[in-house]
């Protein structure tokens, strides 16, 4: 014990103390390098905000070297802040690199824009879910079928990048898909990743259309690696067929002036009084969210799996 007191003894009063102060403040550049410092050390997350701190406390340290060069004429306070300088650098130029790597086609980035970065998605895990892909974008053009009912496999995941899409079953119209909206996620949904399965509705484009596309087999493969991906998908996913049932809901009636509630079957709402008197159903059938409900006039709807 008395060899480690000697020992912090001599560290921190071998030197001499400061018996007078300068009276003097030291020069401009000691104080600029100060505030960058100050206001660098206030940057965010993410590339650019690793842009703006590297920049800044690099100039910082260029500052200080400078100031050790000219008024305090010290060669290893140069020195060090000088090395400071030079690793900001290094950082800044590696940086700027990732950003302009991380670039992305008109169309992916309006799409980032739209639907990732209001949920607070990097770049980053941005680029894989846009790899995941093959960064491509399929078009569809008017009146060409997306999947047939009965017949197309269910064997990936699309989101609508444009265009608006048909959705029917048995020639009998259901609802429309627009743009930032998934093509297929009832479907997707209704299947385990082992599971397979073919289409229950026909899907048309009303317009020139263009979407991506993910297989599904990769999909799920970048699910396993990334599971905050997976959790992503999975939220976009069941808010995509929430608003589909939504606006399913508001066309489906039942008689006696009551509108049929596909969310609580055993309940009706208040509707048009001009609406022909049918015999209600009180449950709805297994299945696909896209089977039509018994007993309903009107259009058909999504149906909920119990």
């Amino acid at each position: 014990m008395g060899e480690n007191a000697s020992f912090w003894e001599s560290l921190i009063y071998a030197h001499p103390t400061c018996t007078t102060w300068k009276q003097e403040a030291e020069g401009s550049i000691y104080h600029l390098a100060s505030i960058l410092f100050v206001v660098g050390f206030m940057g965010g997350s993410g590339f650019f905000g690793l842009l703006y701190v590297f920049s800044l406390l690099g100039l910082g340290f260029l500052c200080s070297s400078v100031w050790a060069w000219l008024d305090v004429c010290a060669a290893d306070i140069f020195s060090w802040n000088f090395i400071l300088f030079a690793i900001c650098f290094v950082q800044f130029i590696y940086v700027t690199y990732q950003v302009r790597s991380v670039s992305f086609d008109r169309e992916f980035q309006e799409l980032y824009s739209a639907l990732f970065q209001p949920l607070g998605i990097s770049l980053t895990v941005y680029r894989k879910i846009v790899l995941c892909c093959d960064a491509e974008v399929v078009t569809l053009e008017k009146e060409h079928c997306y999947a047939m009912q009965g017949k197309t496999p269910i064997d990936k995941l699309s989101l609508l990048v444009s265009g608006r899409i048909r959705v029917t079953v048995d020639g009998e119209f259901l609802h429309y898909i627009f743009p930032l909206q998934f093509l297929d996620s009832p479907e997707w949904d209704s299947l385990r990743p082992t599971e397979e399965g073919i289409f229950q509705v026909t899907l048309t484009a009303e317009t020139d259309c263009r979407y991506v596309a993910w297989r599904r087999k990769k999909l799920y493969l970048l699910f396993a690696k990334h599971r905050f991906i997976s959790r992503l998908f999975s939220i976009l996913i069941g808010s995509d067929i929430a608003e589909k049932l939504y606006a399913l809901n508001d066309r489906v009636h039942v008689g006696k002036g009551f509108r049929y509630d596909i969310r609580l079957p055993n309940f009706y709402h208040v509707s048009l009084s001009e609406t022909p008197p049918v015999q209600p159903s009180h449950h709805l059938q297994r299945g696909s969210p896209r089977r039509k409900p018994t007993g309903v006039t009107n259009c058909g709807s999504f149906s909920t799996q119990s």
